[in-house]
C-alpha cells in the first residue's frame, strides 16, 4: 500500500520508473554507510528519468546538455515533493539524494564519490543491472535514464532484482569512449572521463587560472576574451557542464533507443 502510493505519485510527477530497496540490500564499496548521516534510514526510493532521445543523439553537446539540465531540474523538484509527501502523509523522515551534485569535495574523494551511489541504489531497487560501461541498463529504457533517490525511515521491502543479463557485450561503449575511460573492464577511469565529459569543470578552471595568474597584464586581457574563458564562465553558473554522452547514446539496449525517422518517412 505504501509503495503503491509513493510509486503512483512519483510516476505522476514525471518519473519514468520508480523502485524500492531495503537499505540492507544497498551495497556500495566506495560510498559511505547511509546510516552515518541518517541513522534511522531503512529504505531507499529510487526514481529514474529518461534522457530525451533526440537531444542525446544530437552532435551538438549544448542540445544534449539542455535536455540533461531539464531532467535534473525536474528530478530535484520531485525529490522535494516526494520527501514532503512522505513526511506529511506517513509521519516518517525522508531526505533527497539528487543526481550528480552537490558532492563532498573534501579529501580523499574530492567529489568523485557520492554520498549515495545512485547506480548501486537503482540496481538494489530492481531497476536494472550493470553493463560493460558500468552504467545501469534498464529493461525498457536501456542506459538512457538518470537516477535520483530518497532516504526514508519507512519500512519498504526491496523490489525484485533483475536477474537477466541485459548487456550484450557488444563493446560499442568501449569503442565510442573518446577518453579511453572504459578500457579496463569493470572500471571507469574517472579522471580520463572528466577531462572529456567536463572540460569546463574545476580541473579546467584551475588550469586556466594558473595560466592567467602567470601571464602579463596584456596577455591577461586576451585571456578574458578567450572562448575558453567564456565557456568556463558559463559553466560557473550552469553547474557540471557535461559535454560527452557517448557511453549512454551508443548503448543499443532498450526499446527507447529506436529509429524514430522510420515512423515518419
Amino acid at each position: 500500500m505504501l509503495k503503491d502510493a509513493i510509486r503512483k505519485l512519483g510516476l505522476k510527477l514525471g518519473a519514468d520508473v520508480v523502485g524500492f530497496a531495503s537499505i540492507e540490500d544497498y551495497r556500495s564499496e566506495r560510498s559511505p554507510d547511509p546510516k552515518t548521516f541518517m541513522p534511522g534510514v531503512t529504505s531507499l526510493i529510487v526514481l529514474g528519468y529518461r534522457e530525451i532521445d533526440g537531444a542525446l543523439d544530437s552532435s551538438n553537446d549544448r542540445i544534449s546538455l539542455s535536455s540533461r539540465m531539464g531532467a535534473m531540474d525536474l528530478s530535484k523538484a520531485n525529490n522535494y515533493r516526494l520527501a514532503r509527501f512522505i513526511e506529511n502523509e506517513f509521519d516518517a523522515r525522508a531526505a533527497a539524494v539528487n543526481f550528480s551534485y552537490p558532492l563532498d569535495m573534501t579529501p580523499p574523494t574530492m567529489g568523485l564519490v557520492g554520498d549515495i551511489s545512485l547506480r548501486h541504489a537503482a540496481v538494489a531497487a530492481g531497476l536494472g543491472v550493470f553493463g560493460r560501461h558500468n552504467l545501469v541498463i534498464n529493461p525498457e529504457f536501456g542506459s538512457r535514464l538518470i537516477y535520483t533517490a530518497l532516504l526514508t525511515e519507512l519500512q519498504l521491502a526491496s523490489d525484485p532484482p533483475i536477474t537477466e543479463d541485459l548487456c550484450n557485450d557488444c563493446g560499442i561503449c568501449v569503442e565510442q569512449c573518446p577518453a579511453g575511460a572504459l578500457d579496463e573492464e569493470g572500471k571507469t577511469d574517472e579522471m580520463k572521463c572528466l577531462k572529456v565529459s567536463q572540460p569546463s569543470g574545476i580541473g579546467g578552471l584551475i588550469g586556466y587560472l594558473r595560466k592567467f595568474i602567470g601571464a602579463t597584464p596584456e596577455d591577461q586581457k586576451k585571456f578574458l576574451m578567450d572562448p575558453r574563458f567564456l565557456s568556463l564562465y558559463q559553466a560557473s553558473f550552469i553547474g557540471f557542464q557535461y559535454q560527452c554522452f557517448r557511453c549512454i547514446a551508443s548503448c543499443p539496449v532498450g526499446r527507447k533507443n529506436r529509429a524514430y525517422g522510420k515512423a515518419h518517412g
